[in-house]
């Protein structure tokens, strides 16, 4: 019997797991069914070296600050050709004089526990709503004893999510595209591009619950990527593994020597100090910044070399490709297979492609993604076997630490800080992305009102929206295929294109044949003569969105209150005739916001109706 089969026997949830944070040992596994080890029985606490953070993830940093939460979490593989394993996890928390049976450990005023779901597939908003409804009822029995209502949910979930697709909308519940254009407008595109680019990029928020569901909302952007674009996407090794096998220093002192150091201590904005590492807050310390991948330390990684039976990777001591916003890399020399000299799809990267190629090998190779990262994770943001991460915190210590990522997603304020300017050039969005941008903000505000657009195809929608990025991506990699391509691939931005063509999950996609990108057709879908209207778009841009702008644009309304109250001071007249240029200036700034209707930019090109 295949191992596939085998698995879809036993069904997607791996384990039922309850975390509660003890007086005395902190955050701890206190139940597991099936157990988590096999020589122990349900109620006990040891873990597999690989699942060492698990307490850490379920039950997460400043949770006593809210009563409910609900926590996306990725563990790598047990076994080293295994998959990703996905973990909802639902926190709560009760009074302890509530309880009817109340354990002799428990001595606070509050009990915090999670119930955590480990399952094989990445169905986290379907695991969440079956999840929350259980973990009611366990803390509504008022007495954790009663964990027969646990051993059911894990038989539920086997036989109800047993042969569950992941091609329909179930992967996508709870995840709304809509919202996040609203939220982040144009820069959603940023975002988009600034993952392609295999980035080091940290969200930032609280509660988790809106860190994981914005990280994941902007990952199901990217065609197939939710289905099965994950699986690679946890496979780091702990701390101590890590140190076992190498001689070398450690990258950055442990998350136990920060969990001491106030803010205030680490030097405002700038680096938290470690003890171990001496003058931890340099930037130039050997021991925080991670070496460059052409160093000997990070040339023995795992994710630098790819399969040799397949892929060969040419010296690094002549690799070229350095340039603003890229990393130095080698080409990849596909080597001739055997049969009838074709490439099976898929074979390169490992995941479970379309006919176009989908989804792009991001994740795999050492690219992580961590939708939910503890404090104890640090580490692993300055490992050398780390190449890159999407990683979402909720802890001030890792946006402080900003030598550590390219860019800080403040989700709250809806701002990407970029912090290499050259990457900030890379990323700047041409024309035709701005036309794009604009172009979703339209349809999903006419229709935000709209109750029935959610989980439909229609315009607006969130199906519609993820259908926008599919042909942007499509028609980018179709664009990157045509000869003499220079004039359509500077649409997207002639430096992207050129710190794009090195990453790995591109060079990965070209080297291989995919049928079905022939039938699409090449260029920005928003690509057109330049217009009034784009002059409108690039000033609208640059004025809320540059510091030069946003400077004009607290000058502005400094100097309108400052007018209006000289106006209320000098008299009736002088001060309608000052509140009336207000209010022109005022006007002349919206029209920048929104271009004419005469003007707004024409549908994507190859867009069909739904």
């Amino acid at each position: 019997m295949e191992p596939r089969d085998r698995d879809e026997m036993r069904g997607p949830v791996l384990h039922i797991v309850v975390v509660a944070f003890h007086h005395k040992k902190g955050c701890q596994v206190e139940f597991s069914y099936p157990p988590l080890m096999a020589h122990e029985g349900h109620d006990g606490n040891m873990l597999p070296d690989e699942w060492k953070y698990l307490p850490f993830l379920a039950l997460p940093d400043g949770a006593h600050n809210y009563q409910e939460d609900t926590i996306y979490f990725h563990l790598p593989p047990l076994s080293a050709d295994g998959k990703c394993v996905y973990g909802v996890s639902c926190y709560r928390q009760i009074e302890a004089k509530a309880l009817k049976v109340r354990q002799a450990d428990v001595t606070r005023e509050t009990v915090q526990k999670s119930v955590c779901v480990l399952s094989r597939v990445p169905l986290f908003g379907l695991l969440q709503a079956k999840l929350e409804l259980i973990t009611h009822a366990y803390f509504e029995e008022k007495d954790f004893s009663q964990i027969s209502i646990l051993k059911e949910l894990y038989e539920h979930m086997n036989s109800s999510l047993r042969g569950s697709a992941l091609d329909g909308s179930q992967v996508f519940l709870g995840l709304s595209p809509r919202d996040l254009i609203l939220h982040f407008k144009h820069k959603v595109v940023v975002l988009f591009k600034l993952i392609l680019l295999e980035k080091k990029v940290l969200f930032y928020v609280s509660p988790v619950s809106r860190l994981v569901g914005t990280l994941m909302t902007v990952l199901s952007l990217f065609p197939g990527m939710m289905e099965h674009g994950l699986v690679d996407s946890s496979h780091y090794r702990p701390k101590s593994s890590v140190s076992e096998e190498s001689n070398r220093p450690a990258s950055v002192s442990g998350a136990e020597e920060f969990v001491s150091v106030s803010p205030t201590e680490a030097g405002g904005e700038g680096d938290v100090a470690s003890p171990a590492s001496g003058n931890g807050g340099d930037r130039g310390d050997p021991h925080l910044k991670p070496p460059s991948r052409t160093s000997p330390e990070s040339s023995e990684s795992d994710w630098e070399t790819l399969d040799p039976c397949v892929l060969d990777e040419a010296p690094k001591e002549g690799a070229e490709g350095e340039g603003p916003g890229t990393e130095a890399t080698a080409p990849i020399t596909v080597q001739p297979l055997g049969g009838q000299g074709g490439v099976a799809q898929g074979l390169l990267s490992g995941l479970e492609e379309d006919q176009y190629g989908m989804p792009l090998a991001i994740f795999t190779k050492g690219y992580l993604c961590l939708p939910y990262m503890a404090l104890q994770q640090h580490h692993l943001l300055s490992d050398v076997s780390v190449r890159g991460f999407v990683a979402g915190a909720t802890n001030i210590l890792f946006r402080q630490q900003r030598h550590l990522s390219d860019a800080v997603v403040e989700v709250d304020e809806a701002n990407v800080q970029i912090h290499d300017n050259e990457l900030r050039k890379v990323l700047g969005l041409t024309t035709a992305d701005l036309r794009f941008a604009d172009y979703l903000l339209k349809h999903v505000t006419e229709n935000r009102d709209d109750v029935f657009l959610d989980g439909t195809g229609w315009e607006g929608g969130d199906e519609w929206i993820r259908a926008q990025f599919a042909l942007y991506l499509h028609a980018l990699l179709a664009s990157c295929l045509q000869e003499d391509n220079e004039r359509l691939l500077a649409d997207y931005g002639a430096a992207f294109i050129g710190a794009w063509k090195v990453t790995h999950n591109y060079r990965l996609w070209h080297s291989n044949k995919h049928a079905a990108m022939a039938a699409v057709t090449p260029g920005h879908p928003c690509q057109g003569q330049y217009s009034v209207a784009d002059v409108k778009l690039r000033l609208s841009h640059s004025v809320h969105n540059s510091e030069r702008g946003k400077k004009i644009g607290n000058a502005m309304m400094t100097t309108s209150r400052s007018v209006v109250q000289t106006g209320k001071a000098v008299g009736q007249s002088v001060g309608g005739a000052l509140t009336s240029a207000k209010s022109v200036m005022s006007s002349w700034f919206s029209t920048l916001a929104q271009p004419a209707a005469a003007s707004q930019p024409d549908a994507p090109a190859g867009q069909s109706e739904p």
